[in-house]
């Protein structure tokens, strides 16, 4: 009962004065009777320690939703961390350009840049990038089409184009020549291989890197070593992913997921248990 616990706070406070300590001393160890013993300093205390560390984290750039997000952390099992921004820079440049026979690096970079424009990709963004640092004038296009988790197709003075990944020119019937073995190469290093191609073949290939971001590394070994699994969730070629997740340090890499279908996949984790997602697109929200 609360009158019982005033009157034993009262009394340790008689007791530490008359055994000749300061008031400060005192008064510390009576509230320290109170607090703990109190049955309201729970209702008292919970809410005031979430408040302070919700306002911490806000002043950290970590916006808390709710008291209930923060107290069901800590049952987290397993983080998934999305690549692209995430685990690396988010700003991706171009490394290689790989021009079919007959066709030259400049005009390969001013389809693909010209194709890749109205994307707002980091991916895209890059080759944009590259063309303007070389100069080369880009071409209006027409009919612009993002296909989710392939690549863009558009209409280039008066001719189809696409741009994307490999799935993306299969379902196109192109014909490959010896690009793909050069895919593999790059992907292994951690490129991203991008075809580009008419409605017939494919016309080059562009390789763009995503470099880690330097702190990624130490943050995913602080997961591992709070007991979490990391799991790295990319719609990037798995070469390319399991490049990145390398250097990263993560437990597992799930790659080539559309982005529709990141949200099934974490209902597949959550049922092997808890799990915390990680990602800064558009496409992690779900």
């Amino acid at each position: 009962p609360i009158p019982v616990v005033i009157v034993v706070a009262v009394v340790t406070f008689a007791v530490w004065m008359l055994g000749g300590s300061t008031l400060e001393t005192a008064m510390s160890h009576a509230i320290s009777v109170l607090v703990i013993s109190c049955p309201c300093a729970l209702g008292l205390a919970t809410p005031t320690a979430i408040m302070v560390g919700t306002g911490k984290g806000a002043e950290n750039g970590i916006l808390i939703k709710s008291a209930e997000a923060l107290e069901t952390l800590h049952t987290v099992q397993t983080v998934v961390l999305d690549k692209t921004g995430t685990v690396t820079q988010g700003k991706p440049r171009v490394t290689d350009l790989y021009p079919h026979e007959g066709v030259t690096t400049e005009e390969l970079l001013c389809i693909a840049a010209s194709l890749e424009k109205p994307s707002e990709h980091p991916l895209a963004e890059a080759i944009v990038a590259e063309a303007q640092e070389r100069a080369i004038p880009l071409a209006p296009v027409k009919d612009f089409q993002a296909v989710h988790g392939r690549g863009v197709r558009a209409v280039l003075s008066g001719r189809t184009f696409l741009g994307g990944n490999r799935a993306m020119m299969e379902e196109a019937g192109v014909e490959f020549g010896p690009f793909p073995a050069r895919a593999e190469a790059l992907a292994e290093q951690g490129k991203t291989p991008l075809y580009f191609a008419d409605e017939h073949r494919v016309l080059g290939l562009v390789a763009v890197a995503d470099t880690p971001k330097p702190t990624s590394a130490d943050a995913v070994a602080a997961f591992r070593q709070l007991g979490l699994e990391v799991v790295m969730l990319t719609g990037d070629n798995q070469r390319t992913a399991e490049a990145i997740g390398r250097q990263a340090g993560v437990d597992q890499v799930i790659a080539g997921v559309l982005p529709d279908g990141k949200e099934s996949v974490i209902r597949s984790l959550q049922s092997q248990g808890k799990v915390a997602m990680v990602g800064d697109g558009i496409n992690d929200a779900p």
